[in-house]
């Protein structure tokens, strides 16, 4: 069985070896396990309310509780921007115009950005290509927002998520070569090491801070702006079919695609529905929920297929044990998909 639950300590060593697999642009996944031992700390006290503000942020992990091991990883901040800048560029549109000359254009510009700052941010989020596969990229996408729908009060308002941008087969950016390059003399999986160990604030401070012209880039790197990466696509299809959108804001290294929403507007969080338990020999359902416990420091999410009644949803025993919850406990749960479709 797939389950998703908190993050331990434990986990370092299979977080490190899903991070060797993620290749450039999965910046809050960097290989460096030290960088990956501190942002565990960091959760572990959030979730023990230890945290301040600024630093609190959730991680969860997707394992096979048939072999023991983590396949998966995602993850929410719950405030970014708080301690150091949150750079963006926003692409807008600067107008240039001459009555005497008869002269009108519309030039599409980057404009630096921290327009997001303090926004929750969704996160590193990995599965393991062997695991891509029944659904678990569903469930490791969308178990966040059932988390986010029991403890609401403990984020933002507003969510957005930075998805990965375009990058070719040897970690090249064209973004990247066409304009951070510039400013350094380092490449694109260089910066990206750099984004993901804690320092992107201090190579966005060195990038110009004046709108930036479109069109003076290299015809590559404007075809790529708020495009993802081939491999992101699937994840990006994922969180707009929740209800995120593109709002014209790309991240500055790769112009990688920034999706958001309010949290309240997600289909999983209008949509959940909480319901007392019923244990069950067996199931019938066909239809594919997430199932969550709502217990904030046990967290653990997973997909079935259960029956209803008009009162209770009836869950195998195997189920209740694997969200360790017993009978007329509560749990919430919603459809993985707004429409039944396969995946």
């Amino acid at each position: 069985m797939m389950v998703i639950r908190p993050v331990q300590m434990e986990d370092l060593a299979a977080i490190s070896e899903l991070a060797a697999k993620t290749g450039v642009g999965v910046t809050s996944l960097p290989q460096n396990e030290s960088s990956l031992e501190a942002r565990i700390r960091r959760v572990l006290k959030t979730w023990s309310d230890e945290a301040t503000q600024a630093e609190q942020g959730y991680m969860f992990v997707l394992e096979d509780t048939e072999t023991k091991k983590v396949v998966g990883i995602s993850a929410i901040e719950v405030s970014v921007g708080l301690t150091e800048p949150w750079y963006n560029y926003r692409v807008g549109t600067l107008v240039h115009a001459s009555k005497e000359l008869g002269v009108y254009s519309q030039m599409p510009t980057l404009f630096l950005s921290n327009d997001h700052t303090g926004y929750s941010e969704l996160c590193t989020l990995f599965l393991d290509p062997d695991y891509r596969k029944n659904k678990n990229g569903p469930l490791l996408s969308k178990c966040r927002f059932l988390f986010m729908a029991a403890f609401q009060e403990r984020f933002a308002d507003k969510v957005i998520a930075e998805m990965r941008g375009f990058s070719d087969e040897n970690g090249c950016s064209p973004f990247w070569e066409s304009l951070g390059r510039h400013f350094f003399s380092i490449d694109f999986s260089h910066a990206d090491y750099l984004t993901g160990i804690g320092q992107k604030a201090f190579i966005a401070e060195l990038m110009p801070k004046h709108p930036l012209y479109v069109d003076f880039l290299s015809p590559e790197a404007q075809e790529v702006i708020g495009h993802v990466h081939p491999h992101t696509a699937p994840a990006r299809k994922i969180l707009e079919s929740e209800g995120m959108k593109y709002e014209g804001y790309v991240d500055i290294f790769d112009a990688g695609p920034t999706l958001e929403a309010y949290v309240k507007d997600l289909r999983a969080v209008k949509e959940s529905r909480v319901w007392r338990v019923e244990i069950v020999e067996a199931t019938t359902g066909t239809t594919p929920y997430i199932i969550a416990n709502d217990h904030f420091a046990q967290y653990r999410s997973l997909l079935a297929q259960p029956d209803f009644t008009e009162t209770h949803i009836c869950l195998t025993k195997e189920t209740a044990e694997a969200l360790q919850i017993t009978e007329n406990d509560t749990v919430r749960a919603v459809k993985l998909f707004a429409e039944e479709k396969n995946v």
